[in-house]
């Protein structure tokens, strides 16, 4: 076995274990306010995205195809990689994905620790731009594309990530006032029931649409992995065994579901309606399936809270919990800074010990980081038992880390 197989396989196994993170991290943005509002229960909640999950990542490759391109000079005009990048079965190339993977990853699991539902996109992102600085400098990131279009870095990540919160809240918002207005004088008991099961379908509709969007980041890093192996040469299509990896992945972490940020969504932010409910995840659904359909790698994260906000805001008397809101924001300001630090210094850590002992010492840190994250954890757990429990400041999970993922 070639130095660059083995490092191409330690790539693929954490691309996926990314994939997981970013299911289990996300199953709130979809599921969180249906949860709360007792409009499904919680382990059939998870159940249902994670199956919807498996579904969505077979329905578009748009953001897969593009998702590489978005953040890095890595490639040529045609989609395969820069020729200085592939010598030696593309070792170079290899390494810098596999420590922007781990930094995605730790960032993933230290946020999920802390209850932040912050963007697993960012993460990624962020991880890449770091080891793509360490390993081939500024240039290497494609910052602002060729000015001919919305591209690079501020294009597709920064600008989505400050808009798409903005829109879906201001939908949200406006979505609720006019069901509030549209049901005013109708009995409670037929308004709740009834948008409860309009939650369940829109719901459903987000965490199809997280699949379509989420699960095609994965597909994108390892293709070209695989691209830059020799193993793979079209660039206008993704292995069909990725397509399933990746799939399985996600729907498997989204089913083991990220209580304590699910918590933090449909407890922390608002005390939500079954009409808020619809309205917030209808907001979602829609944002979130037109960015796919455009190829913007948005976060979904970031839609879910601002349409969560913006079912509070248009919610007449709603108490919206601003500090809890503003505690996820700074946590958004800081993902891909952060998330670079760490896929940065995994690459020097790599590069330093150099080929395959190297890619194995980044990939037993990111285990051991895993294992003490998980282990800190289990202190004080939350699941499905006591997601829906009254939100307690004092207690919020920010603070003192309170469960697992499962």
């Amino acid at each position: 076995m070639t130095e660059s197989t083995v490092i191409l396989a330690l790539v693929i196994v954490t691309a996926l274990g990314f994939d997981f993170t970013n299911g289990f991290h996300d199953t709130a943005n979809a599921m969180a306010t249906s949860i709360a509002t007792k409009a499904l229960r919680p382990k059939v909640a998870v159940a249902l995205s994670g199956l919807l999950n498996l579904i969505g990542a077979f329905l578009s490759v748009e953001v897969a195809l593009t998702v590489t391109n978005a953040v890095g000079n890595l490639q040529t005009s045609n989609g395969t990689p820069k020729e200085s990048l592939t010598a030696d079965g593309g070792v170079a190339l290899l390494l810098i994905i596999l420590a922007g993977l781990v930094g995605g990853i730790i960032w993933n699991l230290l946020t999920w620790l802390l209850g932040l539902p912050s963007s697993s996109s960012h993460a990624l992102f962020g991880g890449l731009i770091g080891a793509t600085v360490a390993g081939l400098g500024w240039a290497g990131v494609n910052w602002n594309g060729n000015g001919t279009k919305l591209d690079g870095v501020v294009g597709k990540v920064i600008l989505p990530a400050v808009l798409s919160p903005v829109i879906a809240g201001i939908v949200a918002a406006v979505g609720t006032w006019l069901i509030y207005r549209v049901v005013v004088g109708v009995a409670r008991r037929f308004t709740e029931n009834g948008f409860r099961w309009g939650q369940i379908g829109s719901a459903s509709l987000v965490s199809l649409a997280h699949g379509t969007n989420d699960a095609q980041k994965t597909m994108g890093v390892i293709t070209l992995a695989l691209i830059a192996s020799g193993h793979w040469t079209d660039t206008a299509s993704i292995p069909f065994w990725v397509k399933v990896c990746c799939a399985l992945a996600i729907a498997l972490g989204t089913y083991l579901g990220g209580w304590r940020i699910i918590r933090t969504l449909g407890k922390g932010l608002v005390e939500i309606s079954p009409p808020q409910g619809m309205a917030a995840e209808s907001a979602s659904a829609a944002v979130i399936l037109a960015s796919s359909h455009l190829g913007f790698a948005l976060s979904t994260t970031h839609v879910a809270t601002g349409s969560i906000l913006g079912s509070g805001v248009g919610r007449p008397g709603a108490q919206v919990r601003w500090r809890v809101a503003g505690r996820m924001v700074s946590a958004w300001l800081i993902t891909l800074p952060a998330a670079g630090i760490v896929g940065a210094i995994m690459w020097y850590i790599g590069d330093a010990i150099g080929g395959t002992a190297g890619a194995i010492v980044i990939f037993v840190l990111l285990l051991a980081a895993a294992g003490y994250m998980y282990l800190r954890s289990r202190r004080a757990p939350v699941g499905h038992h006591n997601v829906n429990d009254e939100w307690d400041e004092t207690t919020a999970p920010e603070r003192v880390p309170a469960g697992t993922a499962g």
